[in-house]
């Protein structure tokens, strides 16, 4: 994915601004965590009538970048388009939702072609063909205490061709089906992993799994990284939503569903990096109504909980408050403290797999931290640099990249031959295998070359950050972003 070019988009719209502006076109807003609420402008046909208060209240505008999503009618789009339409409603046309490109939307619809083809295909997990076979699968997927009236609730499925639990993706809406996530496990020794594909693709995918089981009236919700927790939360009398992308990312295009909780609880998993995703989603979401449950030995993940037999309420009232004071005593942070202490590992960042002797100089990656690397011209920076990514993305860490001094066709080029560890030139036949799965990663690209106005870069990387939780920014090279003739400023 590439981000906007600087030249391309328009200028990012300030809160104040979108505020100004819904007041001049005397649209009634309410003010939400997130968003901004407005009755939409695309159900019913009134043309130029004026939008009334009394109307429900189902488009919604993210604060942060100015987008928005209509949950009437699944209609989204930029502030631009939102400012287009109502101009359109002013003149007494009917507003149009923006249109995808007819590639994305023919793609789109494919995907939800396979997706009914396998879901066909699969089995409700409670009728397998014997009682032997469903008990085996179960226990599988560590999920022996999940009740088949919880599994039949949500739909849950069993693809025997590929060993896989199938999990839909229903319409707000209408209830259609708009696709899959599989789950597979795999076991290498005495480590279990679980492997994970959905249709459409994972940056398309925007399930909140369990949405359809949430009521209107519902206040308080427990956010998960995994749709066996939310299971496992929902067995235990609490209402609860998967994430699509679990630790990885929030995209902000769920968070208009997000705003009818005033109480949002954070349990994403059990190691340190559910710990630090959980604090960076609280902040997309307002701090002021999220609680994070830490994780540690007697607060394992949700389906880990329940599998114990652990008092799921308890754990919950355990949770701590996401905002907190400018000033803190040491008794607040006592857990924290305890928690580092216990998973000394896990501080120390991810490893790389590749670079065993970088992990003894580094530790690991760690968010908030920056690294210079240093070398005459020729010396293998940028190739070691980009493996070193790599390395990181292939574990989870979305990244982003800022090269400056090659183009991002080339750079792909390397970046791709590494992560398929052979010379796709000599074997072209591999190329479209190795590209899908390398399009799988949570990486991304900034169009800009050669020397650029500094506050437009920190710009584009503070929207990365907010669109895709980029959690590793790397920078090629510095001089070329900032020019040979600037090195002497104190940038």
């Amino acid at each position: 994915d590439v981000l906007p070019s600087p030249d391309g988009p328009a200028p990012s719209v300030s809160i104040t601004e979108i505020r100004q502006y819904l007041r001049a076109q005397d649209i009634p807003f309410h003010d939400g965590y997130s968003c901004l609420h407005t009755p939409s402008l695309f159900t019913g046909d009134r043309g130029d009538q004026p939008l009334s208060a009394n109307a429900p209240f189902t488009l919604f505008i993210d604060k942060t970048t100015g987008s928005f999503l209509c949950t009437a009618t699944l209609a989204e789009g930029t502030w631009q388009d939102f400012q287009a339409n109502v101009e359109m409603r002013l003149r007494g046309i009917s507003p149009i939702p923006p249109a995808s490109s007819e590639e994305a939307e023919e793609e789109m619809r494919q995907a939800r072609e396979d997706a009914r083809c396998i879901w066909e295909r699969a089995l409700p997990l409670w009728e397998l063909l014997d009682e032997k076979e469903t008990k085996e699968t179960k226990a599988l997927f560590g999920i022996s205490q999940v009740t088949n009236t919880t599994l039949k609730r949500f739909g849950v499925r069993y693809l025997r061709t590929a060993r896989s639990l199938v999990f839909p993706w229903f319409s707000p809406q209408d209830a259609t089906l708009k696709g899959l996530k599989l789950v597979r496990v795999e076991k290498n020794g005495g480590t279990v992993t679980y492997v994970e594909e959905t249709l459409p693709r994972f940056d398309s995918y925007r399930n909140l799994f369990g949405l359809p089981l949430i009521g209107r009236r519902d206040t308080e919700l427990v956010l998960t990284g995994w749709e066996l927790d939310a299971l496992a939360l929902h067995q235990a009398g609490v209402a609860s939503l998967a994430l699509p992308r679990g630790t990885s990312c929030l995209p902000p295009t769920l968070l208009p569903y997000l705003e009818q909780f005033k109480r949002i609880t954070l349990w994403l998993g059990e190691d340190l990096r559910s710990w630090e995703a959980a604090k960076l989603f609280a902040r997309k979401l307002s701090l002021k109504r999220c609680s994070l449950v830490r994780p540690g030995n007697l607060q394992p993940r949700p389906l880990e909980a329940l599998n114990q037999g652990l008092n799921v309420t308890k754990i919950l009232r355990s949770a701590l408050l996401a905002s907190h004071k400018s000033i803190v005593s040491f008794r607040q942070l006592r857990e924290e403290v305890f928690g580092e202490l216990v998973n000394t590992e896990q501080v120390s960042g991810v490893k790389w797999a590749r670079f065993p002797e970088l992990n003894k100089l580094l530790k690991g990656h760690r968010r908030g931290e920056l690294t210079i690397f240093t070398g005459p011209t020729g010396s293998g920076k940028t190739t070691f640099i980009s493996e070193y990514a790599l390395d990181l993305c292939m574990q989870g860490v979305c990244t982003l990249w800022g090269s400056f001094e090659i183009n991002n066709v080339r750079l792909a080029k390397i970046m791709l031959t590494q992560f398929a560890g052979r010379r796709l030139e000599d074997q072209l036949e591999l190329y479209d295998e190795w590209a899908d799965r390398f399009e799988e990663l949570p990486l991304y690209f900034m169009t800009f070359h050669g020397q650029q106005n500094i506050k437009t870069v920190i710009d584009t990387m503070q929207h990365a950050v907010y669109m895709y939780d980029i959690t590793h920014v790397v920078v090629d090279n510095l001089q070329f972003m900032m020019g040979h003739e600037n090195l002497s400023v104190d940038r």
